[in-house]
């Protein structure tokens, strides 16, 4: 049918058709994950050991962090939501299909290819930012976290459900972090940014970075503020070349 002759109504059905099938595949693929638990927290709770890759790299081996359980049911439910993440993310691609399927109707040739870029490079970017948190910003905040002190005779005792909402939580904050460079392309886009006015505070850039840095990671450890700077100072140099590109 096409889409010029539906109604509002008929544009509302298609879209509560879209959630649907995109709640049942996300539903679904909650089962499985929540299924293979094994697999799903030896790749959640790697950070917490030596072996891990990033430890191995920087040769800090010498690193082990026990979690604890204080809740009845705080196992389950660190259980249930964490598999419900791991499928939002594994499933992310078709949902994101779904939505622009629903859209590109509406859309314009040259909005289509708007679209498609903005929505790709910020599911791409989100994606990167993620694994970057996973495989050097995390572990990084794990060893110094799990092991500060304020006193040899205070023991770290650190529940899996802190675990789980800092891992979590530095996900969304990294993954959001990481859409520097779209948000930087589409100000200029908009007209709203160049890369003149970029250069210009490029050292107040770098003290905002070193200030979210140092939130994100709450560390006193200069190497340990400099290796997660790094990578979003990287993103302001690259947002940079974007909008120094863009007509």
């Amino acid at each position: 049918m096409d889409s010029s002759s539906l109604t509002f109504w008929d544009h509302l059905d298609e879209l509560r058709g879209a959630l649907l099938r995109m709640a049942a595949v996300v539903v679904g693929c909650s089962l499985l994950t929540f299924a293979l638990k094994d697999e799903l927290f030896r790749l959640v709770l790697a950070p917490t050991q030596g072996s891990f890759l990033t430890y191995r790299l920087l040769g800090a081996t010498d690193f082990q962090l026990s979690l604890m359980n204080t809740g009845l049911t705080e196992q389950f439910m660190v259980h249930l939501r964490t598999s419900l993440y791991a499928a939002v993310l594994i499933t992310s691609p078709y949902w994101i299909f779904e939505l622009m399927r629903f859209a590109w109707p509406g859309l314009y040739k040259a909005e289509r290819r708007v679209a498609l870029a903005v929505v790709g490079s910020a599911y791409g970017m989100f994606m990167v930012g993620t694994l970057v948190n996973y495989l050097l910003i995390f572990p990084l905040t794990v060893r110094f976290l799990g092991t500060y002190q304020v006193s040899a005779e205070v023991a770290n005792m650190l529940t899996l459900q802190s675990y789980i909402d800092t891992l979590l939580g530095m996900n969304l904050v990294m993954g959001l972090v990481f859409e520097l460079p779209v948000v930087a392309a589409l100000l200029a886009k908009m007209g709203l940014l160049n890369s003149q006015l970029m250069n210009r505070y490029r050292r107040h850039a770098i003290v905002a970075i070193f200030v979210v840095a140092a939130i994100i990671t709450p560390t006193t450890d200069a190497f340990t503020l400099t290796i997660v700077a790094l990578p979003i100072y990287a993103l302001y140099e690259i947002s940079i070349l974007l909008v120094n590109n863009i007509k």
